[in-house]
């Protein structure tokens, strides 16, 4: 992961201790008075808390450990989703760092301000592709583009970035089946096509696949369920991938991201209130009046109170995929987040539902 910030190292380190205290003092003597019901030592059960604690603390404490770095010169990636966002910003780095990008816009035929950005670099280690993830035409046809151009290269294509997404909110009886049906077919379904697409040019050189998902790919929200879903699904298919790919040198990697509103600007104001209006509108009318128009508008108050929140730098977020595109022995997941959604991530995942429930909701 991206080497931690100070503050988020002093919130981890600070709510290890706290967990330390809390179940050093309390745990030990549960276990202890258990290891006596069972006639066992019970020095050992507050060895093993202790030393599992120390553990915790030195892991979220250190900065990421070298590895050791693969050579870039002659390397292509194959990127997604860079009309805006994560993706117009990656492929701007790796070049800067001396991989060939194909950057896969969607507009680029539109005349998409983030394709023209992108194809004024002038550069042969730039490549702009017309790229809709939903289609199979232009996934076939943007994969044979890289072919032709890398038909001299013996390496094959190095890496794909699979970040094309969309995102979208509304609690689950005001959302209609096509929205599920929509962003899944991007955020899931485009990640599958695009690196079934890609695979074999991966594998021929033991290269590597790196899926954006989500802190949402790892735990539910209200509103969010349509999106949390697809995210999920990206978390699933790419362990899947993993275990059937290690056989042939390729290192899959999935990133998750925390909140990035402010710096992407994937929720505004007038998404909201465009959303909001479409949701009430094609709501079931039993479903309007068992909830009330009240009740819809303190929700869409809270999805608005959103916007432009969360972290304004995307650094950290180039930083693990960089790292897992280049570390000879990249992680499994990267999670770029603040420190409280990396906390509730970790307690939402690893605590009794009952009591993540009760912290959360």
């Amino acid at each position: 992961m991206a080497p931690h910030s100070a503050l988020r190292s002093l919130l981890l380190v600070s709510f290890s201790v706290f967990l330390t205290v809390a179940l050093g003092v309390g745990l030990p003597a549960i276990l202890n008075a258990s290891m006596r019901t069972v006639g066992l030592p019970e020095t050992s059960v507050t060895e093993c808390i202790v030393m599992l604690y120390l553990l915790f603390v030195l892991y979220v404490a250190t900065p990421r450990i070298p590895r050791g770095l693969v050579e870039v010169q002659g390397k292509a990636v194959f990127i997604t989703g860079c009309d805006s966002g994560f993706g117009r910003a990656l492929a701007k780095h790796l070049h800067e760092l001396g991989f060939t990008v194909f950057a896969g816009c969607l507009l680029k035929d539109d005349g998409g301000e983030g394709a023209k950005e992108l194809e004024e670099f002038r550069s042969d280690r730039m490549n702009v592709v017309q790229l809709d993830v939903c289609s199979d035409e232009q996934v076939n046809r943007a994969v044979d583009d890289v072919k032709r151009k890398l038909a001299d290269s013996e390496r094959g294509l190095w890496a794909v970035v699979n970040n094309a997404g969309v995102s979208t909110f509304g609690e689950v009886e005001f959302t209609s089946m096509d929205t599920y049906k929509q962003v899944s077919e991007v955020n899931l379904w485009g990640t599958i096509r695009v690196t079934k697409a890609v695979l074999p040019l991966i594998r021929r050189a033991k290269g590597r696949v790196v899926n954006l998902a989500s802190m949402y790919g790892r735990m539910g929200n209200i509103m969010r369920s349509p999106y949390c879903i697809s995210k999920y699904g990206v978390e699933a298919f790419s362990d899947c991938l993993r275990y059937e790919m290690k056989a042939w040198g390729v290192k899959v990697s999935v990133i998750e991201p925390g909140n990035f509103i402010a710096a992407t600007g994937i929720l505004t104001r007038d998404v909201v209130a465009s959303t909001a209006n479409k949701l009430w509108k094609e709501a079931p009318s039993q479903v309007k009046e068992d909830y009330g128009k009240a009740h819809f508008d303190q929700h869409m108050a809270l999805m608005r109170s959103y916007c432009n929140s969360g972290q304004k730098d995307v650094a950290s977020v180039l930083d693990a995929i960089t790292d897992a595109i280049r570390s000879k022995h990249p992680y499994t997941r990267y999670t770029p987040q603040e420190p409280h959604w990396w906390i509730r991530m970790q307690l939402m995942t690893h605590l009794p539902g009952a009591v993540s429930d009760f912290l959360y909701f």
